[in-house]
């Protein structure tokens, strides 16, 4: 077999698969070199409303006039196409390039939703496959010039959290999204141990489902307990950005493939959620 020829500084040359994995690095980080910031969305459990809440942190960016991408990295349960009514939106390629769904006039929006033609397959697959799979979502995608890409991560503290916080170089930051119940915070809390792991700062924690104000006297009542999140992140010494209260039109909104914010921008969760999200930037900025 003749010898593997050397560079002129002496280096071996890479073979083919080194070759396409410079390659693809090299595409990675020239595609999210256009994103100015990128925000994880994560929860130690599900359940709590996570992917309701990083859809409407993306609509209510991009209502305020931002280029804004999000990415559902959920592959066994993506749910992003249903809370924007694209169930039946179908990604496109340019031959080099995957073009995103969009919703509204600057929200692009990628999920594995896309590029199954049967919405009841279930989606059997390993970690190295999912692993390619999102390396081809954040590489591949057509994003283009953005101001935020939000990036609805699945529960837990698994592969894909781990990957993409891997795979962005330079992660702006985490949502921690919680619900008052002990048991959540308690996931919550290995969730926050497992950003500082991994050296990605925690923006702050959403309590979601916050308690429930009733439409007809306007009073509070706190199905699921009061202030845990809150006193979490105090003890967790991590920002507390808001508590989101339960509100009926919340999950009709959902059903119906409308944010909440748009569908009803004066009701009691979506004014909470307005507030949440200018804490948000306020951390982001300082």
């Amino acid at each position: 077999m003749a010898e593997q020829k050397a560079h002129t500084d002496g280096a071996p040359a890479p073979t083919g698969v080194a070759q396409q994995r410079q390659q693809q690095e090299r595409k990675l980080n020239e595609r999210m070199g256009q994103i100015e910031r990128t925000v994880a969305v994560l929860s130690g459990k599900g359940g709590v409303g996570k992917s309701t809440v990083a859809v409407n942190l993306a609509v209510t960016l991009a209502a305020r006039g931002l280029r804004v991408g999000l990415l559902d990295a959920d592959i066994h349960g993506p749910s992003v196409p249903k809370l924007l009514q694209l169930e039946r939106s179908q990604v496109l390629s340019d031959g080099e390039n995957i073009v995103p769904a969009v919703y509204g006039a600057n929200l692009k929006v990628m999920s594995i939703a896309f590029l199954i033609q049967d919405k009841n397959e279930a989606v059997i697959w390993r970690g190295p496959l999912k692993m390619k799979v999102l390396r081809q979502f954040l590489s591949d995608v057509n994003w283009g010039e953005l101001d935020y890409l939000v990036v609805d991560l699945p529960p837990g503290t698994g592969d894909e959290p781990l990957s993409v916080a891997q795979l962005i170089p330079n992660v702006t930051g985490a949502v921690v999204v919680t619900t008052p119940q002990e048991l959540s915070i308690a996931d919550v809390r290995r969730c926050i141990t497992f950003c500082h792991k991994l050296e990605m700062p925690v923006l702050g924690v959403v309590e979601n489902m916050s308690g429930f104000i009733c439409p007809h006297c306007g009073k509070a009542v706190d199905i699921f307990g009061a202030g845990g999140g809150r006193r979490m992140a105090e003890d967790m010494d991590v920002p507390f950005l808001g508590a989101i209260p339960i509100d009926p039109e919340v999950v009709r909104a959902s059903d119906g493939g409308e944010p909440f914010v748009a569908s009803r921008p004066d009701g009691p969760a979506a004014t909470a959620f307005r507030k949440t999200v200018d804490r948000l930037i306020e951390q982001i900025e300082t």
